[in-house]
């Protein structure tokens, strides 16, 4: 891109709302409307990251990076200029686009009782953590006629992963789950279950809120996330599969904590054998992780929803082991 090109890119592309949207939140305003908070990059305890939106810059005086919004997005998706770049152009389009989609669904919820139900059934019954989670519904065949209404081409629905190539909507009958840059849909029918809009399904969920804890608990699912939530464990989060990728693998690394791997019980080990796997990456990069085992057949979704409560499965967390 010529440098005229990056410069609008840039302009374009608000550093605050790009940290924003990656769960950054200043902790003080101070002169010159420049803010200052936790930094995204690095393990941070007390606010050392310094955000000018008026210069469209960062600077961190712990880790003692800093630049505008392109070299932040190499630092925080550890990619290069070109990859960065073409996040950014991606983001651009695309951030408003899921704002709308997710404010859609969240208002679909409600209107169908058997999303509601099958919330219920999965053991949400919290307003707060349905509220927390921006959790919403996809009824199917309406989001792209809403969409269309607000001005958006078919084609760039068909691109972001919102319709299919027979024009309709993708994520049909699912309970959706708004994530950094992408959605999961999660069918409440018989239909494949897992459903990401195309791309990475980006980072660890909620880090930005964990990565405080000196104890983080680690789980495969976002129901799993969502009861553990719900009954006052804090410092949870997910992973969305027992395969970490690179990214979420170097944020359970990037400071001294014990990690709990809460993997599904699973009758073929699957579950166990990636905890066994992840405990020994963890203890050699310094880390010091605690497998759980939960009772046979359960994730900790079903060990709340049949009967589980939290002195319970604390205790299962007192028990946990190399």
């Amino acid at each position: 891109m010529s440098r005229k090109a990056l410069d609008e890119l840039k302009q374009q592309v608000p550093l605050l709302d790009y940290v924003q949207a990656h769960d950054w939140q200043p902790a003080r305003r101070i002169a010159g409307g420049r803010l200052m908070g936790l930094c995204p990059l690095h393990s941070d305890h007390k606010p050392s990251f310094l955000l000018d939106p008026n210069k469209n810059l960062f600077y961190c005086y712990g880790c003692g990076r800093g630049g505008d919004v392109i070299r932040f997005a190499e630092l925080y998706h550890q990619v290069r200029f070109p990859q960065a770049v073409a996040l950014l152009r991606e983001w651009c389009g695309l951030a408003p686009l899921l704002d709308q989609v997710i404010d859609f669904y969240r208002i679909q919820l409600f209107r169908h009782r058997d999303a509601v139900s099958y919330l219920q059934d999965r053991g949400l019954r919290s307003s707060e953590v349905i509220e927390q989670m921006r959790i919403g519904y996809a009824p199917g065949r309406c989001l792209r006629a809403w969409l269309t209404q607000l001005g958006y081409p078919a084609s760039a629905l068909q691109q972001a992963g919102l319709v299919n190539r027979e024009g309709n909507d993708a994520f049909t009958h699912r309970i959706v789950f708004p994530l950094a840059g992408n959605l999961y849909g999660r069918s409440i029918r018989g239909s494949t279950p897992h459903l990401f809009l195309p791309g990475s399904k980006g980072g660890l969920y909620g880090w930005e809120q964990v990565r405080r804890y000196p104890e983080v608990i680690l789980v495969e699912g976002l129901f799993d996330y969502a009861v553990l939530w719900q009954a006052g464990f804090h410092n949870v989060t997910c992973s969305m599969g027992n395969h970490l990728n690179a990214r979420q693998f170097q944020q359970l690394c990037d400071a001294t904590r014990t990690v709990y791997l809460v993997f599904d019980s699973d009758a073929n080990q699957s579950g166990q054998q990636a905890a066994q796997w992840m405990s020994r990456r963890l203890w050699a990069q310094g880390v010091t992780a605690r497998r759980v085992s939960l009772p046979d057949a359960h994730d900790p979704n079903s060990f709340f929803v049949q009967g589980g409560d939290a002195h319970q499965f604390q205790r299962l967390l007192e028990a946990a082991h190399p």
